[in-house]
């Protein structure tokens, strides 16, 4: 054993380094198979001294290593002999190729930390790319100067780079830190947008040479030269000031609406013409389209907290266009936009009211729709601990409800174009009429109003047609029984007047049933819903009709029919009709005690003020129609 000490000693002092690395090798392993035996004296002491020699092996390259960059200015292929040291290096214990590597590492980046200094202009983020124009050079002057002294497995390149990202980023954090005030969105997108191209330059490096390198070798051993991910190894800094970006999108966004309102006030309602689908508000699809851009840019800065921010100012814009401009762009808001539609011509006036009805219902279902596709997108770049937290459903509540409300103004517009026929019912002394017709001049003027509106309506709707089949069926909720309490009214009616208002109840029903393709060159078949809904109504205002023309000498047999053909037990549709055949008040009572023994109602049914009764089935009738909605 001391033979052995003494022959490396002679090697390792003459630098025989490339002999004295196998021997070393050779002596490192025998040693470690007498581990168990150091409490053997001699063994004991050979193990001392190995170490020693060891320690002074190690200081002795260290000290060769120093020279060399001192003597030769950083060129250190110009020592051939420091490349065998490293395979002694790599036979010694790890911290002592670790320390050595940090050294080196430290000296290269010694000019770096020199040149940009906290104070100096050019350590700044507007030349944020001249930090990482260093670091390439520091490459090519390493592969010239001591890529054959270090073995590849070290992977030097790689380390110099991961001490470069950690140190750069504690240099730009402790900048923008105490240069906060002068970060604009402008500034921060530069240096972000370079940083993240450096970051991508070193994963491609760097990441895919240990890709290939792995393919060649064991899981473990590749693990252990597996370097550092680049990915946001510098520009992680730039999270904390990113609220300038959002902030800016926030300010751009309250005057991109501000401008939207304007243009619209200016402009007017957008360009219709008649027989098209009705046109998007332009403004609509320009606030996405922006959104789109500023998307595609956070995403670059940010998968994390900027992207919860973001939402958080698109869903305040998506809330304040709602406010600004759909709604108030609705006629019924006669504090927005209405005047925009006034013109000397009533029929052209609510022609223009249907068309912006139209133009915001569409409108807000293109908002509806694509507010839920940014939803998805703004999820799917987002992190998975972020993307729970992003949510639009307020807002798409907002744009569904819109709809709903430009539906119950196109039903409301309907019903009052239809409003003055159904009073001009009341008009008719229907216990006079001596012949019956053709269809009275009521049913023509509803008749036409429906056959002017709704194709256009139709039209209007072409590209939102499950709203137009909704708007059909709202309208007949609507209509129905307003024109069976109207028929109520009617009274008194004698047979032929009944027979005239079940005549227009036909021609009435027949229209209804046809509402969804009515002007259409192409019949299509309403919804069984929509059919059931209409049906049920209007028999029911020709049952009521054919019970008045029932003859009324036999009391019971009346009673009998109207309970068979209405299934109905409220007195106070009961009285209405019995109102309608002309009965008088004495006549009625003993009629309705009749009609609440046959129909089991109880005696303590109030009787007193039937006529008046709310709860009457008109409003039943209202809840089942709505039901098939």
């Amino acid at each position: 054993s001391s033979g052995i000490n003494a022959e490396y000693g002679t090697l390792t002092k003459h630098r025989k380094y490339d002999e004295a690395a196998p021997l070393l090798q050779g002596v490192m392993y025998v040693m470690h198979h007498f581990t168990p035996y150091h409490q053997i004296p001699q063994i004991k002491d050979l193990s001392d001294k190995l170490d020693k020699l060891l320690r002074d092996l190690a200081a002795q390259i260290r000290g060769d290593f120093e020279e060399a960059h001192s003597l030769y200015e950083c060129k250190l292929n110009c020592q051939p002999s420091l490349a065998d040291a490293c395979l002694v290096v790599d036979a010694l214990q790890p911290r002592v190729k670790e320390d050595l590597i940090n050294w080196f590492v430290d000296r290269q980046l010694a000019e770096y930390k020199s040149l940009f200094r906290e104070y100096d202009e050019v350590s700044w983020l507007d030349k944020c790319d001249r930090r990482y124009a260093w670091l390439k050079r520091c490459f090519l002057e390493y592969e010239e100067d001591c890529a054959r002294i270090f073995p590849d497995q070290w992977n030097m390149p790689g380390k110099i780079a991961n001490d470069f990202c950690k140190v750069t980023r504690k240099m730009l954090e402790k900048q923008m830190k105490n240069r906060v005030s002068e970060l604009d969105v402008k500034l921060l997108l530069f240096a972000v947008q370079k940083t993240q191209a450096f970051e991508k330059l070193l994963m491609e490096r760097f990441e895919q040479e240990h890709h290939n390198e792995s393919a060649e070798e064991d899981e473990t051993e590749a693990e252990k030269k597996a370097p550092a991910s680049f990915h946001n190894a510098i520009s992680g800094c730039f999270e904390l000031y990113l609220n300038v970006y959002i902030d800016s999108q926030d300010v751009n966004l309250t005057e991109l609406v501000e401008k939207f309102v304007v243009e619209l006030k200016e402009g007017g309602v957008p360009t219709y013409q008649v027989g098209e689908p009705a046109p998007l508000l332009p403004s609509s699809s320009d606030l996405f389209v922006f959104y789109k851009k500023c998307l595609v840019q956070c995403s670059q800065l940010s998968q994390g907290q900027a992207l919860v921010d973001l939402t958080e100012v698109f869903r305040k814009h998506l809330q304040n266009y709602h406010t600004s401009l759909l709604m108030p762009s609705l006629p019924s808001k006669s504090s927005g936009f209405a005047s925009l539609l006034k013109d000397k011509d009533n029929n052209k006036v609510a022609m223009s009211e249907v068309v912006m009805i139209c133009i915001v219902l569409c409108t807000s279902e293109y908002c509806l729709e694509t507010t839920q596709q940014l939803e998805d997108k703004i999820k799917e770049k987002a992190q998975e601990a972020y993307a729970e937290k992003i949510s639009f459903n307020s807002e798409m509540e907002l744009f569904s409800n819109t709809i709903t409300t430009c539906l119950q103004e196109l039903v409301a517009h309907l019903d009052s174009l239809c409003e003055p026929a159904l009073s001009a019912m009341l008009k008719v002394n229907w216990s006079t009429l001596d012949s019956v017709g053709d269809q009275s001049a009521y049913t023509t003027s509803i008749t036409s109003h429906l056959a002017a509106t709704i194709p256009a309506v139709r039209d209007l709707l072409h590209n939102s047609r499950k709203y137009f089949t909704n708007y059909c069926l709202k309208f007949a909720n609507s209509f129905i029984p307003k024109y069976v309490n109207q028929i109520y009214k009617c009274k008194p009616v004698s047979t032929v007047g009944a027979e005239q208002l079940l005549l227009d109840t036909h021609s009435l029903k027949t229209v209804l049933l046809q509402l969804p393709s009515l002007g259409s060159a192409v019949a299509r078949k309403p919804t069984p819903s929509f059919t059931k809904t209409v049906s049920q109504g209007m028999v029911r205002a020709e049952m009521i009709l054919k019970l008045v023309m029932a003859p009324s000498e036999s009391q019971l047999a009346f009673v009998e029919s109207y309970i068979n053909l209405l299934s109905d037990k409220d007195i106070g549709d009961f009285q209405k009709v019995l109102e309608m055949k002309g009965f008088k008040r004495s006549e009625q009572m003993e009629m309705i005690e009749l009609f609440k023994k046959t129909a089991n109602i109880p005696d303590s049914e109030d009787v007193g003020n039937v006529a008046d009764q709310d709860s009457s089935r008109i409003r039943k009738l209202e809840k089942l129609i709505k039901k098939q909605f």
